[in-house]
Parts: C-alpha cells; sequence; structure tokens
C-alpha cells in the first residue's frame, strides 16, 4: 500500500514538472517568435527616442517627455535571437571627440566589426581631449542595453579574455583607419590584420567610414546603433525627461546650440567680437595643443566665408530676424559661454526667456554630472532632440548629429543657419546698408529651405569632408518603410 501511495506521488510529481517545462518552452517560444517579427520590440522604440510608424516622433517624444511610462518599466524587453558565427578576432577601439564625434565613431565600429565578423570589445571614450572627461562608456550608455539590442548582428563584450588581456600587455597591434573608408579597404586591409593579430586596435574613431557608396545594410546598422542601441544610462536618461518635462509645461520651446564655449573659438581661430586679451588668449590655447594642427588663422576671412559659429549678437539679430518673438522660451544647449555674462547680454535683452539646464535643476541634482562634460552633453542632446525648433550657430557633430536624429524623429523643425549669407546681411545692416524690414525679409527667404525638410544627401565623390555627412542626413534609415528595415539588416 504505502509503495503504490509513493509510485502516485512520483507520477503526479513527473506530470507537474513536465506541464511546467512545456510551459516554459511555450513563452520561451512566443517571446522570441514576438522579437522576430517585431511584434515584441526592444524598449528603446517606445522608450527614449524612437518609436514605430515614420521616424517614430510621436511615441518617442511622449517618453521623452516621461508619459506612459509604466507599461513599458513592466514589460521585459525581449532578446532577439544571438547571431551564432565564427569570430576572427577582437577589435579594440578607443574613441575620439567629444559626445557626438564618439557617438558617431561608435555606429561605425558596431558596423565595421559586424561587417568584418569580429567580436568588439566595449569601446573605451576619450579622456585626453580638451575636456578631460573621466567618464567611461557605463558612465553615459545603457552597457547591457548596448549588448543585448545588438546580439542578433554580433557579440559585444566588456573586457578581452585574460589571456589575450596579458598578451596585448605586451604586443599590441594598434592603428589609425583610413579617413571616409569604404567597406572593401576594411575587407581587404584590416581583416587579414585582424586574423593575423588575433586583436586589433583602432586609436582614432573619427570618420572612419565613408559617408556614401556602403552597402545599404551597413548604413541601416549605422542607423540601428545610433537609435537604438545607444540609449542613455537611466540616471541621464532621468535628469533629461525632467528637463524636457519643465520646458514642455511652459509651452513650445527652442533650443539654441549656441557653440560659443572657449575650445571652439581656440580651435577655429574665429574672434569677431572677442578684446584684443581674449584673442590672444585664445591664440595661446591653439598652441598648447599640438594636435589642433592649424596655427595661423585669419579670423575674418573665415568668418566671411561662413567658416565660424555666430556671436551671441549676431544670433540675437537672426533670431529676431526670423521671427521669433520676445517671450519665445530659449533653451541654451552648451558648455560655458566664452566672455560669460558679458557675452550673453544682447541676447539676454533680446530674449529674456533664456534658460539653461543649470537653471532649471538644483545644484544637488546637477553635482553628480560636474565636471563631466560629456554627461551634462548628454543631457542637451536629449533636450535639442525633443524641442519644438533646433537651431545651431555652428555645423559642429552635435549640431549635426542632432540634425539627423531629428530628420528620423519624423523632420522637426531644425533651421539649419547658411552663415555665409548671414555674416553678409549682418554686415550690410550693421553698417546701414540695409533697413531692419530688408535686412529680416532676406534672412527669411535665405532660410525658406533650410528647415529640416526631406533632402537628399549630398555626394561629392573624392572630397568626403565636404560632402553632407551621414548622420546628419540618414536619408536610407528615414521614411515609412525603413524602420522596419533597421531590424533586418544581416
Amino acid at each position: 500500500m504505502v509503495v503504490a501511495l509513493a509510485a502516485a506521488r512520483r507520477r503526479r510529481v513527473w506530470r507537474w514538472a513536465m506541464r511546467a517545462v512545456a510551459s516554459a518552452v511555450m513563452w520561451t517560444a512566443v517571446l522570441q517568435l514576438a522579437s522576430i517579427t517585431g511584434l515584441w520590440r526592444p524598449r528603446v522604440f517606445t522608450d527614449c527616442w524612437g518609436g514605430s510608424g515614420s521616424g517614430g516622433a510621436s511615441a518617442g517624444l511622449a517618453a521623452l517627455a516621461g508619459e506612459d511610462r509604466v507599461a513599458a518599466l513592466l514589460s521585459p524587453p525581449a532578446l532577439v535571437p544571438r547571431r551564432v558565427y565564427r569570430s576572427n578576432g577582437y577589435l579594440l577601439v578607443t574613441c575620439n571627440g567629444g559626445l557626438n564625434q564618439m557617438r558617431a565613431g561608435i555606429c561605425d565600429m558596431v558596423t565595421i566589426a559586424r561587417h568584418l565578423n569580429l567580436t568588439l570589445v566595449l569601446p573605451e571614450l576619450d579622456k585626453r581631449s580638451f575636456w578631460a572627461d573621466p567618464s567611461d562608456f557605463g558612465d553615459i550608455f545603457d552597457v547591457n542595453h548596448f549588448i543585448n539590442s545588438l546580439r542578433d548582428e554580433l557579440k559585444i563584450v566588456k573586457a578581452l579574455p585574460l589571456k589575450l588581456q596579458l598578451k596585448t600587455r605586451r604586443r599590441l597591434y594598434s592603428m589609425p583607419p583610413i579617413s571616409w573608408s569604404n567597406d572593401t579597404y576594411y575587407l581587404k586591409r584590416v581583416l587579414p590584420l585582424a586574423r593575423k593579430h588575433k586583436v586589433i586596435h583602432f586609436n582614432k574613431t573619427d570618420a572612419r567610414l565613408a559617408n556614401n557608396g556602403i552597402p545599404i545594410h551597413l548604413q541601416m546598422l549605422r542607423c540601428r546603433v545610433n537609435f537604438e542601441a545607444l540609449r542613455f544610462t537611466p540616471q541621464i536618461e532621468a535628469l533629461g525627461r525632467k528637463l524636457i518635462s519643465t520646458l514642455q509645461r511652459s509651452g513650445e520651446f527652442v533650443v539654441l546650440h549656441l557653440r560659443y564655449e572657449m575650445d571652439m573659438l581656440s580651435f577655429s581661430g574665429c574672434t569677431h567680437g572677442c578684446s584684443d586679451k581674449e584673442t590672444e588668449e585664445l591664440t595661446r590655447m591653439r598652441y598648447a595643443y599640438p594636435w589642433w594642427k592649424e596655427k595661423e588663422i585669419d579670423s575674418e576671412s573665415k568668418r566671411l566665408q561662413g567658416l565660424c559659429p555666430l556671436t551671441p549678437e549676431e544670433i540675437a539679430l537672426v533670431l529676431k530676424a526670423l521671427g521669433f518673438s520676445k517671450d519665445t522660451l530659449i533653451y541654451i544647449a552648451s558648455g560655458e559661454i566664452y566672455g560669460g555674462e558679458r557675452r550673453l547680454a544682447a541676447l539676454k535683452a533680446a530674449y529674456p526667456n533664456l534658460v539653461r539646464k543649470e537653471k532649471l535643476l538644483s545644484s544637488d541634482e546637477l553635482w553628480p554630472f560636474q565636471n563631466h562634460s560629456t554627461q551634462m552633453a548628454a543631457l542637451d542632446y536629449m533636450v535639442s532632440i525633443a524641442s519644438n525648433v533646433f537651431i545651431p550657430s555652428y555645423d559642429g557633430n552635435m549640431a549635426r548629429v542632432v540634425e539627423g536624429h531629428r530628420r528620423y524623429s519624423g523632420f522637426r523643425k531644425t533651421i539649419l543657419l547658411d552663415r555665409t549669407k548671414l555674416v553678409e546681411l549682418l554686415d550690410h545692416f550693421q553698417g546701414g546698408s540695409l533697413s531692419w524690414d530688408e535686412f529680416s525679409a532676406a534672412v527669411k527667404e535665405a532660410h525658406q529651405y533650410r528647415m529640416g525638410q526631406p533632402t537628399d544627401r549630398r555626394a561629392i565623390p573624392g572630397r568626403p569632408k565636404e560632402e553632407d555627412y551621414f548622420y546628419a542626413n540618414p536619408q536610407e534609415c528615414v521614411g515609412s518603410s525603413s524602420m522596419g528595415r533597421l531590424r533586418d539588416v544581416s
């Protein structure tokens, strides 16, 4: 009798275990199928930047403002199926530049690693540039999301295996890839080196992949990394959403990327409006950085060619000429303005509702980000994407990457200032040869078709520096059919 009861109990336990296993297998299959078909995408589509449809503007911006996030937080992200491939070696990369130059470089490095079937080691960020920011990749971007969201494309690891770490301490093959190279260069020149050395190190990542002439599946992967995989840390996202929510409570707002910081003026040699003392200080700084190759610079000549950022005083006149009223809420996305409050006086007089993150957030909230310029720039990036209008005073890396992200997010209004034309008009107006009405009409006419509308990316064979930047206009990834293709690039 006892034996019979024990046998019956074992059968019940066995049946229960089999049902549990069957249920687990069934739900795993459902989740994997959903991730493959796109029915359940990783949270990035409804989280910070994206959405579904044409650019995903509405869902992405709602998420940026912190709206309706409960469901996204409760739903675990589905892991895309891992791509199985034989790795040809490991790729180490050391990024160079500020946040957005590094961001674009990381997108390119992922694409190159995928193209060559390499295993990518988590990128190392620039700690030696002007800003001397000690931030690591994980201080800015969500590491686990980055790795998991791309697992169907390539393997990304946090560090080399110990055996290879010891080997690379003794000897590491390091190189800067040739700028603006196409996919063939990497296959023929770089892949054999990776196979030979097992570990290869790129010590520069800026502009190492061509804007044009790249296979469509690689262009789509560049976008996928930029718009899906590179998500900021929860701490940065939370504070960025608070900034956006605070601004949106006051209605529509404009983001002015006022690139009038000391490093930009020194590097470019643009000293229009600066005192003799300031000009000397900027020149000394330029000579102090040996990797800034251009030393003797004719500031006025560069300004007339449209190669200088507009000054705060010039920007005040341009904004008024474009029709922005005095009560417009303007958020300044930048570091410390060279010349401080003195140089901002004219802009503040014209637009009293001028704010910065330091004014909208408490010192306690900003304290963890102090002395981390890249993390501070990430906050400005989030606000810039979410703004009603984005206006860069100079076409640097942030201006161009934000422009491209706003195109992807539904062609949100981005006013691309024609600095060559504006300098000419400003000089005529300030010289008295143009009335205000004539000046304003000319400024509006010059920018009628420079509002971030859909346009083809301009390619100039043999002159990649002069053509349109891929990340400013990722046209392969923009449009109603592009979102689905982003996840079908293998």
